[in-house]
């Protein structure tokens, strides 16, 4: 057991403090954490203190609540039995924080943010799509350089991705130097780096296996370990980076939309999901390109921002369209049924003729009355989300929203009365790392690497023979985040969920070789 390996190894530090960290409810007043404060030479000297946080009514620089500490009286001493009853009394007892400040060092166990070591420095590295992201990040959430190659403009004129041509803007960027570029920026050399964090999944395997190949190729030539990366699980680890993990303490529940993903999940941990509901066929992102490609709106720049924009000329009760699954008591979503009635509306209402002034108003009342029913459709399975959330989780922290989607003004708005109403702290990322990038894969690297959840780099050898092709690289393009909630629709049940080569969930670990094996 963790807990007896922790207590081993503090036993055998000459200790000037030592501090265990136990999460608690959050309450009226904020958030309060007890844990158990040892000041003793030795452990074996050592005696529990109750310890507590709370907010103390002021903005720290970063936005978030300012805390206060207080410490009550010693009451028993610390043995390695009243340790282990300390972290089981906790529900995820592997999350609590241990560390010691010692004559010999300081050590850390566990997965607590540590103010302490702040040494952790990660590049990471995202192509699973149509953009190429790097960024480096600091174990204290510091941001040293990001950089960002986006292919909008080479898939607009296709209306969607075309995997081949991502591909090859991908390796443009690579080989352009966007890695060494953003590590200059930096002002860091590779050897410097604690580890690199690489996105192997979902997405698409030409983008993916790209950058991969970049990141196992740059380990193996400075010895430094990998992070795999699930890629929605970075888009929900990324709130933890900006609003800081104090502010976004697990659990939580996280709604996730994105161009390719819908999802409402309960983050219990760093690899640690339930899927409480997640898209069928559509997700919400791509049910706004595909609306606004139908109302022939410049998708240049996007089609959600075009849609949005036009949708703030016209009446959102001016098409009567329905909320979807209006009927069906989960969190699940579909939006294919909403699209076919925005292109049955186009066809009666506008037919074949282009855009122009004497058109306009009903092309904006149908962007208006398409978008009111799809956020109101994402109010519906995020407000159920919270009951299914509690009653697993009842002390969960806050409601992030994350994803391209999350952007959107009247999504964020419908979804901050949803979180008043329920009492949580809306928690949503800048729009700038709401979209893919490198920061939220570099972020989610510390929070692994913390766990250890790393694995060795390849050789130089095997390395080469990877970028040329005549070995390959494992990815996971179709890969679960977590288990699904037993209420949610199950894989294969309804028409048009995929099943097949679909890996297994994300559960916190990395086996070995999880990159270097295909499968």
């Amino acid at each position: 057991m963790w807990v007896q390996n922790a207590f081993q190894r503090l036993s055998k530090t000459t200790s000037t403090r030592l501090f265990v960290g136990l999460r608690l409810a959050k309450d009226t007043s904020g958030m309060c954490w007890r844990g158990v404060l040892y000041d003793a030479p030795t452990i074996a000297a050592a005696q529990v203190q109750r310890h507590e946080v709370q907010a103390n009514g002021k903005k720290t620089k970063r936005g978030g609540v300012a805390l206060s500490r207080r410490f009550l009286p010693a009451k028993r001493p610390i043995t390695e039995q009243s340790f282990a009853e300390s972290a089981s009394r906790t529900h995820h007892a592997r999350r609590v924080c241990i560390s010691a400040s010692a004559e010999n060092g300081h050590i850390s166990v566990g997965n607590g943010f540590n103010e302490q070591e702040k040494t952790e420095l990660v590049l990471g590295i995202e192509s699973s799509c149509d953009d190429t992201g790097v960024a480096i990040v600091t174990g204290d959430g510091r941001i040293l350089a990001q950089s960002l190659a986006s292919q909008n403009e080479l898939h607009a004129q296709w209306g969607g991705v075309v995997p081949k041509l991502a591909q090859g803007a991908h390796q443009e960027a690579i080989d352009g130097g966007i890695v060494e570029t953003t590590l200059e920026k930096a002002g860091v050399r590779p050897e410097q780096l604690s580890a690199i964090a690489i996105t192997i999944g979902p997405g698409l395997s030409l983008c993916l296996r790209v950058g991969v190949r970049k990141a196992r190729s740059l380990a193996a030539a400075h010895n430094l370990p990998l992070v795999p990366v699930h890629h929605m699980e970075a888009h929900t680890l990324i709130a933890r980076l900006t609003a800081g993990v104090e502010n976004v303490q697990f659990p939580f529940l996280a709604l996730l939309v994105s161009g390719g993903h819908n999802l409402l999940v309960l983050v219990r941990g760093v690899g640690e999901y339930v899927q409480l509901g997640s898209s069928l066929d559509d997700a919400l992102g791509e049910a706004y390109d595909k609306t606004a490609r139908l109302l022939g709106l410049d998708v240049g720049g996007g089609g959600g921002p075009a849609l949005e924009k036009l949708a703030k000329q016209g009446d959102d009760k001016g098409i009567p369209f329905s909320v979807p699954m209006i009927r069906k008591g989960n969190c699940d979503f579909s939006y294919a049924g909403l699209k076919t009635a925005v292109r049955l509306a186009v066809e009666d209402k506008v037919g074949d003729d282009p855009p122009s002034e004497s058109n306009m108003q009903v092309r904006a009342d149908i962007a208006a009355s398409f978008q009111r029913c799809a956020v109101k459709h994402l109010e519906h399975r995020t407000k159920r989300a919270v009951t299914w959330a509690r009653e697993l989780e009842p002390e969960i922290s806050c409601l992030v929203v994350s994803g391209g989607v999350a952007s959107n003004q009247v999504v964020r708005a419908r979804l901050a009365e949803v979180a008043e109403q329920a009492g949580l702290p809306l928690i949503c990322p800048p729009p700038s790392l709401c979209t893919d990038n490198g920061v939220m894969v570099a972020w989610t690297g510390v929070e692994r690497l913390r766990l250890g959840l790393t694995e060795a780099p390849p050789t130089e050898e095997q390395a080469a023979l990877e970028a040329t092709g005549e070995v390959d690289v494992s990815l996971k393009p179709r890969w679960l985040l977590g288990e699904r909630h037993p209420m949610a629709v199950q894989l294969g049940s309804a028409k048009g969920m995929k099943t097949k080569r679909i890996h297994p969930a994300l559960t916190g670990l990395c086996t070995p070789k999880e990159l270097s094996s295909p499968s």
